[in-house]
Formats: structure tokens, C-alpha cells, sequence
């Protein structure tokens, strides 16, 4: 019983240094960003070894690839899979096109600082490529879904996909436009645009 309840005590232990360490990673990501972070600086913030750190994530790249699983745990951002549940129901091109900005600009609000920590860095660190290639996948198929009841030309999707991007989005944000009315100047233009394109 008491060999059990120690094991049980040291597992636990395991799992508080180890989210510390993430804590600890995630808040001086936050302040320095992703490619500077050294497990130095982890070590420091998370009140551990350097030793510690690399027995829990042997490269940076671990530690990256870790941060961004509870990231997009947190962030939550759209995946293939779910583009046709928020379409659902989803009528006329002027309502699809409205939800599919609702969906993209709730998701880059949630997530803006993480998304531009990870796009600054992104040619650095291979872990980050990888993390927003499949946030751009889950847009991707956003826009694709909105669109298909329409039948847009390869351009269009092309057009349109950029348009929903994260630096577009926040380019918008950083104007002097309320922020209210940002969704409704991104939805004209993506009508504009899917015109100009198909034209």
C-alpha cells in the first residue's frame, strides 16, 4: 500500500513540474518570443535545473511542440472536420460569408497573441511552421465550405483564404475602425473581392 501511494505521490509530482515548466515557458514566450526562449530562461522562470527542463523536453523543439498542444487547446481553432457543422443551415451567400467572419475573427481574437508570437518566428522554428499550417488549414476549409454552395473559381478560394488571414485580420484591428465595425468591413470586402476575382 505504501509502495502504491508513493509511486502515485512522485507520478503526481512528475505532471506539476512538468506544467510549471510549460507555464514557465509559455509566459517568457510571451515576453521575448518563441525563437530567443532558451531553457536558461525556462529553468529560471519555472524554478528548476536547465537539467530539469531537458529531462522533461530533450530539445527546444520539444518544449515548442508541448506549449503549442496546450495552445491550441486553449485557442481552439477551426479544423477541417467542423466546416460543415458551422455552415449548417447557413443560407445565401451574404449570411455564409458573415458567419464564416464571425468564426475567423472570434478565433484570431481568442487567439491573437499566440497566433503573432508564432508567425513572427515562424521561419525559425519548425515546430510553429507546423502549428500554423494547420491553423491556415482549418481557415482554408472555412472559406471552402462558406463558399461551395456557390462554386467559386480556384482564384476566388485563393482570393478569398488570403483575405481571412491572420495579418489581414490584424491589420484591420490596428486601424482606427471600431472594432465593431471590422466584420462588417471584412465581409464587403470578400464580397468585393470574390467579384473581382470570378470576373
Amino acid at each position: 500500500m505504501t509502495r502504491r501511494y508513493t509511486l502515485g505521490k512522485r507520478a503526481e509530482a512528475k505532471e506539476q513540474t512538468r506544467d510549471r515548466i510549460l507555464r514557465a515557458t509559455m509566459q517568457v514566450h510571451d515576453e521575448k518570443g518563441v525563437a530567443p526562449t532558451t531553457f536558461a530562461d525556462v529553468a529560471a522562470r519555472a524554478g528548476v535545473g536547465q537539467a530539469t527542463v531537458s529531462r522533461y523536453f530533450p530539445t527546444i523543439g520539444d518544449l515548442v511542440q508541448a506549449c503549442g498542444q496546450h495552445v491550441w487547446m486553449e485557442m481552439q481553432p477551426p479544423v477541417p472536420d467542423m466546416a460543415k457543422d458551422v455552415f449548417a443551415g447557413v443560407d445565401g451567400l451574404d449570411a455564409r460569408i458573415e458567419r464564416l467572419v464571425g468564426e475567423v475573427d472570434g478565433f484570431y481574437a481568442r487567439g491573437a497573441l499566440r497566433l503573432d508570437l508564432a508567425s513572427r518566428d515562424r521561419d525559425l522554428v519548425p515546430q510553429l511552421d507546423g502549428f500554423l499550417s494547420a491553423v491556415e488549414a482549418g481557415i482554408a476549409a472555412l472559406v471552402r465550405e462558406a463558399l461551395a454552395p456557390f462554386a467559386p473559381g480556384e482564384e476566388a478560394l485563393e482570393v478569398a483564404t488570403a483575405l481571412m488571414g491572420f495579418r489581414v485580420w490584424q491589420s484591420f484591428r490596428r486601424t482606427g475602425v471600431p472594432a465593431a465595425r471590422v466584420p462588417i468591413l471584412r465581409a464587403r470586402l470578400l464580397r468585393c473581392a470574390l467579384k473581382s476575382a470570378d470576373a
